[in-house]
């Protein structure tokens, strides 16, 4: 779908904090508040704009972060679809993608008891291990995400202004129910007002501001982003497993991908590649140029690096239901 440079900026907006109001958006991209309004209804219409979603940081809740990388074997559309839903309804899953490339399907956990996820594992296998060719699992140290800035081309980028939120872990913050709750809410509707949550929450809208504040300034709130469909607006989300033959370059690597307006996250996890790097591009043609651009500044430092495509989401909810 074409959208024309008033509604990218509405989007750059969005992504930056989804909870600013319309008055706000419409002084920083030059619309009044109705006409941000509509343009919004507009995207949510089309499908360009899912849902909006609250990035809340699972480490600073002492959660252990968890990716599973699925591929698979003998399996049918039927039982693979099977497989997506049972992790779909897994409480602890927070993120669920089908892919294309390496590997077939993603799951990320946020687990507390080791002891019941072994359990859950084992019940998994007994039940689908045998559609299961190879299963990757790693740790979450860092997720770190950056600002749609190639919506906005024209825009000179600031290599230290791009990041807009990161999963780091740090001091570990205790939360009572009604945070839980809040934060449940806030997970799959990051847009909802005070007065609705207000009603939902059985407190007034003052109180749930001060909360919000404090999540926020505690760090357990990163951020308020729009989930969009980015194939609607002519672009796939591509995922880099980077191998280094000279470690030591990681970091220089990683100062020079950060002015790259497409960069959408950096990963560090372990117990898989040195590298992890996500992107918004085009088109695979995009995707191997850039990946070409990095060797030849940094000749002989990649070993090599594989990729894959995000197909379809199925879960992305920054809180989990619960334990498993």
């Amino acid at each position: 779908m074409k959208i024309d440079v008033k509604d990218k900026k509405i989007l750059y907006q969005l992504d930056l904090n989804c909870r600013q109001s319309n008055t706000m958006i419409g002084k920083k991209v030059g619309l009044s508040k109705m006409v941000v309004r509509n343009r919004i209804k507009k995207l949510e219409e089309q499908g360009i704009i899912k849902n909006y979603y609250t990035v809340i940081d699972g480490l600073r809740l002492g959660y252990v972060v968890l990716r599973l990388y699925i591929i698979f074997q003998y399996s049918t559309r039927e039982t693979k679809q099977e497989i997506v839903d049972y992790f779909v309804k897994t409480k602890s899953a927070v993120v669920t993608y089908s892919l294309s490339g390496k590997y077939d399907f993603e799951v990320v956990f946020w687990i507390k008891d080791f002891g019941a996820f072994f359990s859950f594992w084992q019940k998994t296998l007994n039940k689908y291990g045998d559609y299961f060719q190879n299963q990757v699992l790693s740790f979450y140290i860092e997720y770190i995400t950056y600002k749609l800035s190639y919506l906005l081309p024209e825009e000179p980028i600031d290599d230290r202004a791009r990041q807009i939120d990161a999963m780091v872990g740090g001091k570990h913050v205790d939360i009572d129910d009604f945070d839980f709750k809040l934060l449940q809410i806030l997970a799959v509707n990051a847009r909802i007002s005070l007065c609705e949550l207000s009603n939902q929450l059985g407190k007034t809208s003052e109180a749930i501001k001060y909360r919000i504040k404090k999540l926020m300034k505690q760090g357990v709130i990163k951020a308020f982003r729009p989930n969009i469909d980015l194939s609607k607006i002519g672009y796939c989300y591509f995922k880099v497993d980077i191998y280094l033959k000279d470690y030591k370059q990681r970091a220089n690597i990683i100062k020079y991908i950060i002015s790259n307006p497409n960069l959408f996250a950096i990963d560090v996890t372990t117990g898989l590649s040195h590298l992890e790097l996500e992107f918004h591009l085009k088109d695979l043609t995009e995707l191997h140029s850039l990946m070409d651009g990095i060797n030849k500044m940094f000749p002989l430092a990649i070993r090599n690096y594989n990729y894959f495509l995000f197909e379809e989401v199925h879960k992305y909810v920054f809180m989990p239901d619960g334990q498993v």
